[in-house]
């Protein structure tokens, strides 16, 4: 699915040597491939990257011919660029290649029959932490060794044939695996290693150290049925609070970044299922695609989506918040359009407000301005205490701005989080999906028989549950030390993520003989507080690939790039040189590839050479840059099981033969012009019917839905001084809770209905139930009240 495959290239051997201390992984890696053709061939190495890889290394060797890639300050990359014969080859690349996605990508030029090309690769990578608490590290099957043939990624330009060396491969047997197959794995942890989790045969796991603070281990094949390698690390101790200490670049003056020690400290808070008095739950802002009003104002089910409501969806969205929130509807198209000019409180008067103009909302099939949306949310300042989560319903290509756009989800990852539902027509599924992943939210692809309204409502729940906020670190460290957070705590974590906060640490401690410091975690979840102290050494091992400085660095200069008016230009600059140095790339920097004879070689320890010499007769440029192809098969490793599993829901769905659940909703709204039940239509007045707080008021309108008369309901009520409100929300509720087998998105609007019922403390509800059973001809079990 993800790779046209010619069988071109061989991936012979494979030797990769990784560290990973807690949660940051040092990967080396030299692959050898062959041209097993009779024929030359013009390859091209792409490795797929994401915000939390920094590719620092890559030099590709073939004869005594050595291509290295560099890093060149913005503008005198672009000049080089202009003196690089082929950049047009990168560019087609862009635009013609099937996959999607950013990648790094270097033209290596022409491989002879027979010829071999040795790709050194090294980055370092901040890992996810799993549930559990286990770090995860990933190695994609592409880059195994096998022993016949692989394939290979084959475009065409002009009479050349590009052999992507980014390669499906499978399996091999263990006698060739101790041949092509070196692939040792260093495990570090203060916490102390406790075991490993990993989907293919290994050595036994050895301590190196006593305390068991280190442990090695290596593959001895890789993973079957052309597997990814997944390997899940765990350690000693709760993963709440960990920290990990890196020391200086000895060379480096002291006050740099390079020169000062720094620390990582990983944030995965412990969140409990429920949460007493959660309080103020949120900020939440909709944004609807308007080209989907128009599938909705078409007259008939041939030629529309009817499990594609959007009136249907933010109807249901807007009476399923709690009090208390608040939240916007956006509508975009070649403009955008707000409903408030800022996200409001969510009151009755504001929710039926937002009711009444969802159908002023026009179609249109013109542009898609998604990201000056995105641009004009990001700059409203962020309402304290209420998390920003954005719930993006999208058709429609986004033109050429994908890049853009992620630039701008990236740059506030740390800010809110996205819920996105693109169609399954939809040509912005992939960039739908980065998104999400990239703000820790979810992405659900709505095709045919599935229903918005629905999975909608289902994240909207997910997005209410409790979470970790008024997140602050405090630091204790010996006199004369102090430190300098370069990426900041955010102000809320959910449940199951995790955040990585890297700080500098200043100064000389005026006691050599006190190497250990502390940190202080501190949040509450509602009004329930926790606090938690970790202790960690100041004298850690030294590292001299140092990369917690490399990810440090990467995060530095992306929060100067948003630093653009209040940054000091000498702090820019001192970043800059130290980023190059490092080989972590930003948004000051470009690639540019250097091909020359070995003996020419350089080992730029600190900057690049100057670019005179660059234009000398014994080296040239080669095309070499981070690019975002624009195919339709996503790239990043963690996307491909996220497309594969969404396949299979589709074909399973597509065969089964028991119509969704969520039917009953997708059919509702008049406005779409389908043809709906009476009980379908009951449904949707109910839900219409029900107060912001949750309450229903006794109405004919309501009495009716329920298949009653006014005047049954007011006589069967259980006695003459209950409130009217209360009997009807009970009514309500009852008759709500039958159709929960069909309409699962009610459990939103029954939780808000038994809240309100909570506070009525004349209410009897055991009477009252036994009286609406009896009037509504069911049975419905007390623990509808969730007491």
């Amino acid at each position: 699915w993800f790779f046209s495959s010619y069988s071109e290239v061989e991936l012979e051997t494979v030797t990769v040597n990784v560290t990973i201390q807690d949660f940051v992984a040092d990967v080396v890696s030299e692959l050898f491939f062959r041209n097993v053709q009779q024929v030359s061939k013009e390859t091209m190495f792409i490795f797929p990257v994401n915000s939390d890889t920094v590719v620092h290394t890559f030099y590709a060797t073939m004869g005594d011919t050595r291509i290295e890639a560099m890093l060149w300050e913005k503008e005198e990359a672009q000049q080089l660029c202009k003196a690089t014969l082929g950049m047009e080859n990168l560019r087609y690349l862009q635009d013609q290649c099937d996959l999607w996605g950013p990648v790094f990508a270097c033209f290596l030029g022409t491989l002879p029959p027979n010829a071999e090309v040795a790709i050194s690769l090294c980055y370092v990578q901040e890992l996810p932490l799993q549930p559990d608490g286990a770090a995860k590290f990933f190695w994609p099957n592409e880059l195994f060794p096998r022993s016949d043939c692989l394939t290979v990624c084959c475009s065409r330009v002009s009479s050349f044939t590009f052999s992507h060396l980014f390669i499906p491969s499978g399996w091999i047997s263990g006698d060739e695996m101790s041949e092509n197959l070196h692939f040792s794995i260093c495990l570090k942890s203060a916490h102390g290693v406790s075991h490993i989790a990993i989907n293919t045969s290994y050595t036994p796991l050895q301590y190196t150290a006593p305390d068991q603070t280190s442990a090695e281990f290596s593959l001895k094949s890789s993973p079957w049925m052309k597997d990814n390698l997944n390997l899940l690390v765990y350690y000693r101790g709760p993963p709440t609070l960990r920290a990990v200490v890196e020391r200086q670049d000895p060379k480096a003056p002291p006050g740099s970044l390079l020169g000062d020690p720094v620390v990582m400290v990983t944030l995965m808070p412990n969140i409990p299922e429920t949460a007493p008095n959660p309080g103020q739950p949120g900020e939440f802002l909709f944004l609807m695609d308007r080209s989907l009003f128009q599938d909705a104002q078409l007259p008939d089910l041939s030629s529309a989506h009817p499990f594609i409501c959007p009136q249907n969806t933010l109807l249901f969205l807007l009476k399923s918040l709690p009090l208390g929130c608040y939240f916007n509807i956006y509508s975009f198209g070649a403009t955008f359009k707000a409903f408030y000019p800022q996200s409001v409180e969510y009151t009755q008067e504001s929710m039926d407000n937002a009711v009444g103009r969802i159908s002023s909302i026009c179609p249109d099939l013109g542009g898609c301005d998604l990201l000056g949306l995105l641009r004009s949310i990001y700059s409203t300042p962020l309402l304290h205490g209420h998390p920003r989560q954005l719930f993006i319903f999208i058709q429609r290509k986004i033109s050429n701005e994908e890049e853009a756009v992620m630039a701008e989800v990236y740059r506030y990852r740390d800010h809110h989080r996205c819920f996105c539902f693109p169609t399954n027509s939809c040509d912005s599924f992939n960039l739908s999906q980065a998104m999400a992943l990239e703000t820790k939210g979810e992405c659900v692809c709505i095709h045919s028989r599935m229903s918005m309204t629905s999975e909608a409502v289902k994240c909207l729940q997910r997005a209410l549950q409790p979470r970790a906020s008024g997140i602050s670190l405090q630091w204790d460290l010996p006199p004369g030390l102090e430190v300098s957070t370069i990426r900041k705590a955010p102000e809320v974590i959910f449940q199951g993520h995790q955040s990585s906060i890297y700080a500098q640490i200043h100064g000389q401690a005026q006691d050599a003989e006190v190497d250990e410091g502390a940190v202080t975690l501190q949040y509450h979840v509602g009004s329930q507080s926790f606090s938690y102290t970790l202790r960690f050494s100041l004298s850690p091992s030294s590292d001299d690939r140092l990369p917690v400085h490399r990810m440090a660095m990467m995060h530095l200069l992306w929060k100067l790039d948003g630093e653009a008016t209040s940054r000091a230009e000498d702090i820019l600059h001192s970043a800059v040189k130290s980023s190059l140095s490092l080989g972590v790339p930003s948004p000051f920097t470009s690639s540019v590839a250097v091909r020359m004879k070995q003996r020419g070689a350089w080992h730029h320890d600190s900057l690049p050479p100057d670019s005179s010499m660059l234009f000398s007769p014994s080296c040239n440029l080669v095309p070499c840059q981070l690019l975002w192809l624009r195919g339709f098969m996503p790239v990043w490793f963690k996307s491909t099981k996220f497309w594969v599993v969404q396949k299979c829901q589709f074909c399973l769905e597509m065969l089964g033969h028991k119509a969704p659940d969520t039917e009953a909703l997708t059919l509702l709204s008049a406005s779409c012009k389908v043809p709906v039940t009476s009980s379908e239509k009951a449904v949707r007045v109910v839900v219409a019917l029900q107060k912001a707080n949750g309450s229903w008021a006794l109405t004919a309108a309501l009495a009716s839905a329920l298949g009653l008369s006014k005047d049954d309901v007011e006589g069967r009520r259980p006695s003459e001084d209950m409130q009217p409100t209360a009997w009807a929300t009970i009514l309500a509720l009852v008759w709500l809770h039958q159709y929960k087998w069909k309409v699962s998105w009610s459990e939103l609007l029954e939780g808000k209905a038994c809240r309100w019922l909570q506070d009525q403390a004349e209410v009897q509800l055991d009477e009252c139930l036994e009286a609406a059973n009896s009037l509504l001809g069911c049975f419905v079990e007390p623990t509808i009240f969730r007491i």
